[in-house]
């Protein structure tokens, strides 16, 4: 099968004037090279992308080989061109369109503020705008949502917004050749958006969200920056893993809920809060990699405020006591293990939800499903259970 000619375009051209630096924050060192620079580095080595074209400000664009060297990954890796930048984010978008090959069937966009992609997103964006023509990386809202009006200046809530329905737009962004057309073309026409997906949607198509990576950043304060250099230095990577294990009996006049998902069924398990097995694990297994005891001793089934509590916030907040003490979760593998029903439909949504409470891209999240062969209470269909394991990590 033929390869999927993939263009690239790195949104370059801004003076990054939020971040207080009289340099663009894309030029900035992070520790081995500019922001730019590792932005470009993370599409120029991937496999599935054919061309790279960047765009920089108008005033450094006849700089461009000396400003994107060091970005290239691979010599034998894709071409990169440079096109100087216009006034809003749009008209460079526009511009650097003009310049992607003729043979390109999906375009990506990626900010170079946020140089941090990983591949497996860079992926997944390609595979979602073939499918469906446009598509974002975008992460769920984690924290409640309020829209403010301003009285006298001062900032009043108005409404809540469920978060359910709130997703944080993030890039790449990808489209099939012929609707990044469209929406340049409505952008050229005088409409102004913040982004190429709202220009699609404004030229009539549906765009598709991709799960995003909470750790693709975008560098836009000096808080941001700090951060940034902090996370390349590093140090060195210390490493830490722990163990889960819950299991509950299954009984009529209950929900079943794996992994944060309702699965139909006659019998749910029985316990104090929503009897979630594989959160429970999930939630011993980071809270003991990091010495932080286990479930019971933050989340007591003595309390009633756990009274059928959703396991996913009970590991969204455990995940939380991790970060503060310093850990981030590299990855989480589960085995759910119960006779029937089979769970292997509902496998990709788990991952997703234990993801989004971790704080994590789902591709750091495994999630497995296993019978006991018809031995003991498991066996028979009376109980469920879940193992976990968890890597934390640090910087020494």
């Amino acid at each position: 099968m033929d390869k999927t000619f993939v263009s690239v375009i790195i949104a370059a051209g801004g003076s990054g004037r939020r971040l207080g630096s009289p340099t663009p924050k894309q030029m900035l060192d992070i520790g081995g090279g500019t922001i730019l620079q590792h932005s470009l580095r993370a599409f120029h080595a991937h496999p599935l992308v054919s061309e790279v074209v960047v765009v920089l400000p108008k005033d450094r664009s006849a700089d461009g080989a000396a400003l994107l060297a060091d970005g290239m990954a691979r010599c034998d890796g894709p071409p990169v061109h440079a096109v100087p930048g216009g006034d809003r984010r749009q008209d460079s978008v526009a511009a650097a369109f003009d310049r992607v090959s003729a043979d390109a069937e999906v375009v990506l966009i990626h900010d170079a503020a946020r140089p941090f992609v990983g591949a497996d997103l860079i992926e997944r964006t390609i595979e979602a705008a073939k499918a469906h023509g446009a598509a974002i990386a975008a992460v769920r809202a984690r924290d409640t949502v309020k829209r403010v009006a301003f009285e006298s200046g001062a900032p009043v809530i108005v409404e809540t917004i469920p978060r359910d329905g709130v997703y944080l737009a993030q890039t790449p962004q990808g489209f099939r050749r012929d609707v990044l057309a469209a929406a340049v073309a409505v952008g050229r026409s005088g409409v102004e958006a913040t982004d190429e997906a709202a220009l699609a949607e404004r030229a009539g198509y549906r765009v598709h969200v991709v799960d995003g990576d909470p750790g693709n950043v975008k560098i836009t304060t000096e808080e941001d920056l700090d951060a940034a250099r902090r996370r390349m230095a590093g140090g060195v990577v210390v490493d830490r893993a722990g163990t889960g294990y819950d299991l509950h009996r299954l009984v009529e006049g209950r929900p079943l809920v794996i992994g944060g998902v309702s699965i139909p069924f006659e019998r749910g398990a029985l316990g104090h809060s929503d009897a979630d097995v594989a959160c429970h694990a999930a939630t011993d297994a980071i809270l003991g990699a990091a010495c932080l005891g286990d479930i019971g001793r933050h989340f007591p089934d003595s309390d009633p405020r756990w009274k059928d509590a959703d396991s996913l916030a009970l590991l969204r907040d455990a995940a939380r006591l991790v970060r503060e003490k310093g850990y981030e979760v590299g990855n989480l593998d589960i085995t759910v293990i119960l006779e029937r029903p089979k769970i292997k439909d509902a496998i990709d949504e788990m991952r997703r939800r234990l993801a989004d409470a971790l704080g994590v891209d789902p591709s750091r999240v495994s999630v497995k499903g296993k019978t006991n062969e018809g031995v003991d209470a498991i066996g028979r269909g009376d109980a469920i259970a879940a193992h976990a394991v968890a890597l934390l990590r640090t910087r020494a």
